[in-house]
């Protein structure tokens, strides 16, 4: 009996999803919760897992090939019946009939029946899923030998897969190479996600009144703060480090509840002023830029923070991210400071109207009370649509930012 391999129901966000690699190739075995393949969509890679043990059978859609939700892909033998060729008849059954002990194999020519395998044979042969009935041995009376078993492994591997189709184009991963010698190029498809991104990023420039001002802080309360605690931190905490972060976090979430305007979004000709923070930290992947959200950050501490933002930075790197976590936000927090830039202009992810950019920590030259002092600085760039927020309201929000990490008691005392 075959089984159905079908794409996971995916989101209403989610149209449809392009099928980005096959882990297993037909006549592989498989076993149940084993991952078989990968579907990417524009914001998450989603794992697709064999419902039962068996060996693969036909694979319906090739990498690189759309598809729709619960859409088939492919399809999975039982795994009895296709290391028997077919058979109907159990292969416990064929063990219970094949000879014991030092009995010599009565008929070698049924199919039916298991030819006798030495212990290393039989381990070998479970182990690269090779069907003992498929192995012709060499033995006496027929016994498959070790050698046997390697032999039929090394055909297997040379045999063209006769159930294997054609891929309809190239795999979204394969490159084109073109050129000879120094002048070659390579040609390699844009991941869905690369694609949406660049999108949005063209959408959002193209369709509100974006405009950006910057400020500076200083960053010295903040590091000494952290010197001074960090290691008494991460004890309290189970192993959470006290980052920049969190503190950053803080005090976005404090300045939002003073300018609601910040944390409102456009939809048509209403402005939709949210009754809560969900603050996105923009996280950089192998895949492309992605952002997961922190819901309800007002009301998370540092440790929550920073646990969470090392978390999503893991599952970022394994391509776990689900798509709860990156859907929605109302502020979003980009730290390009992380990759050594000094100062950028981020671009607001639609239909949020503000982005808040971090940046490199760099000692300067500072007038203090009359005297140059060398303090460690951070350029701050706040990006915001001009159609919602006016420019009095954004440089007062990024100052009040400003002000509580230049001295953090204010973060405590809310003041």
């Amino acid at each position: 009996m075959a089984i159905e391999l079908k794409a996971p129901t995916f989101p209403e966000s989610i149209a449809d999803g392009t099928v980005a690699t096959w882990h297993k190739q037909p006549g592989d075995a498989v076993k149940r919760d084993e991952l078989v393949v990968d579907i990417e969509t524009d914001k998450v890679v989603m794992e697709v897992l064999a419902e039962a043990d068996g060996v693969m059978g036909e694979i319906i859609k090739n990498e690189g090939d759309t598809v729709l939700s619960g859409e088939v892909l492919g399809t999975l033998k039982d795994g009895e019946k296709a290391a028997s060729g077919g058979s109907d008849k159990p292969v416990k059954e064929k063990e219970e009939a094949a000879p014991a002990g030092n009995d010599k194999q009565a008929d070698a020519g049924d199919s039916d029946e298991e030819p006798l395998l030495s212990p290393a044979a039989r381990k070998l042969a479970e182990e690269n899923s090779i069907a003992p009935g498929s192995i012709k041995g060499t033995g006496k009376d027929g016994r498959v030998t070790k050698e046997d078993v390697v032999n039929a492994i090394e055909a297997k591997k040379n045999a063209p897969k006769a159930e294997e189709k054609p891929a309809a184009k190239p795999a979204q991963s394969e490159a084109v190479q073109v050129g000879e010698g120094d002048r070659q190029e390579k040609r390699v498809p844009m991941t869905r996600l690369r694609a949406r991104v660049a999108e949005r990023l063209v959408d959002a420039q193209s369709s509100m009144a974006m405009l950006t001002t910057y400020n500076e802080v200083n960053m010295k309360p903040i590091m000494e703060l952290r010197s001074k605690y960090k290691d008494m931190f991460e004890k309290k905490h189970n192993g959470v480090r006290l980052g920049f972060m969190s503190f950053f976090v803080k005090a976005v979430t404090e300045a939002l509840k003073r300018f609601p305007g910040v944390n409102a979004s456009i939809d048509g000709n209403d402005i939709v002023y949210h009754g809560y923070m969900d603050v996105g930290v923009a996280v950089s992947s192998d895949r492309g830029l992605v952002v997961p959200v922190l819901r309800n950050a007002e009301f998370m501490s540092l440790a929550q923070i920073e646990g969470g933002v090392a978390d999503y930075g893991r599952k970022a790197r394994d391509g776990k991210l689900s798509i709860e976590e990156m859907t929605g936000g109302t502020f979003t927090i980009s730290n390009g400071g992380v990759f050594g830039s000094l100062l950028s202009s981020p671009i607001v992810n639609p239909p949020q109207t503000a982005i808040l950019g971090m940046h490199k920590i760099q000692e300067r030259p500072m007038a203090v009370n009359g005297e140059v002092v060398i303090l460690p600085m951070m350029y701050l760039a706040l990006s915001y649509d001009h159609r919602l927020i006016d420019g009095k309201e954004a440089v007062s929000f990024l100052v009040v930012i400003k002000d509580l990490l230049e001295d953090p008691a204010r973060l405590l005392l809310e003041v």
